[in-house]
């Protein structure tokens, strides 16, 4: 749950960069003034979740699998559809499961409804969290300014560390003192595109009662507007060791890429978006 929280506290304020020629006259004015809009543009983001439909293909690789999904974000939070596992397309029995699974979760809202209840609670801390940023990380403008080779338009590049000042109010906000990184914001929009965060020391969550981060590790993140104002998450990558409830040290490593990015014409319930995925043809083995 910590480590959820965080890595979607840092999606919201993400593929390799190459460091190409920049430029440093984009880069002018006090840092703080780029801060605080990325800050208030990416919390206007988190309040966007659930008030428009978009769908894309979602590849996920962890420790256990490495699976596409077909995926629609809806007004009730998002839906998915199984389509490869390990690179390869489904069998049509695993097929047949993904659609009973779907047409359960139709015909019984309560279960759909329980299961993303976390959903707001993870909204709100993440914007308790970004809140804090400007506070708790000290940003400074990267020399030569690289630019992602990606980047549709100039972008401003910070690097950030943890502000020796600050006192994490709230527990989760403990992570805040042991990062650092980069952050890219675009000019125009003032949003971020893209985060690089690493644990520069060991993270205490309750003393160390409740979770550790340990240093070392790293968290990269890129968002992608998808039209109409309207971003999301395109790319997760995270490298962590954590120990959880003082049990067990685990290697936490994750790569999450988001393609074939589609804006909805209008806002879909969960049924009509599990419906939607239905009616879309996939290839099975």
């Amino acid at each position: 749950m910590i480590v959820t929280v965080c890595a979607l506290a840092l999606r919201t304020f993400a593929v390799e960069t190459v460091a190409l020629a920049g430029s440093d006259a984009v880069a002018t004015g006090p840092v703080s003034a780029w801060v605080e809009a990325a800050t208030r543009n990416e919390m206007e983001l988190i309040q966007q979740q659930g008030t428009f439909s978009v769908r894309y293909k979602e590849h996920k690789v962890d420790a256990h699998n490495d699976t596409t999904r077909l995926v629609i974000e809806s007004k009730q939070g998002a839906v998915a559809r199984l389509m490869e596992r390990n690179g390869v397309p489904i069998t049509a029995a695993e097929d047949s499961a993904e659609r009973s699974r779907l047409q359960d979760a139709v015909a019984h809202p309560d279960d759909f409804y329980k299961h993303h209840r976390k959903d707001a609670q993870q909204r709100h801390d993440a914007v308790q969290i970004v809140q804090l940023m400007p506070k708790a990380l000290l940003f400074s403008y990267t020399p030569g300014q690289p630019q992602r080779p990606d980047a549709r338009s100039t972008e401003v590049v910070l690097d950030f560390q943890p502000n020796p000042a600050f006192h994490p109010p709230t527990m989760l906000s403990e992570v805040l003192t042991g990062l650092q990184g980069r952050v890219w914001i675009d000019a125009a929009s003032q949003r971020v595109t893209r985060i690089e965060g690493h644990v520069l020391k060991p993270v205490d969550f309750g003393f160390g009662m409740l979770a550790k981060l340990y240093p070392g590790g790293s968290l990269t993140l890129q968002q992608t507007a998808v039209g109409d104002g309207h971003w999301i998450y395109s790319n997760l990558e995270e490298h962590l060791t954590v120990r959880a409830l003082m049990v067990k040290t685990l290697p936490e490593n994750m790569r999450i890429g988001s393609s074939e990015i589609e804006l909805l014409p209008g806002l879909l319930s969960y049924q009509d978006a599990i419906r939607a995925l239905l009616a879309v043809p996939i290839p099975l083995r």
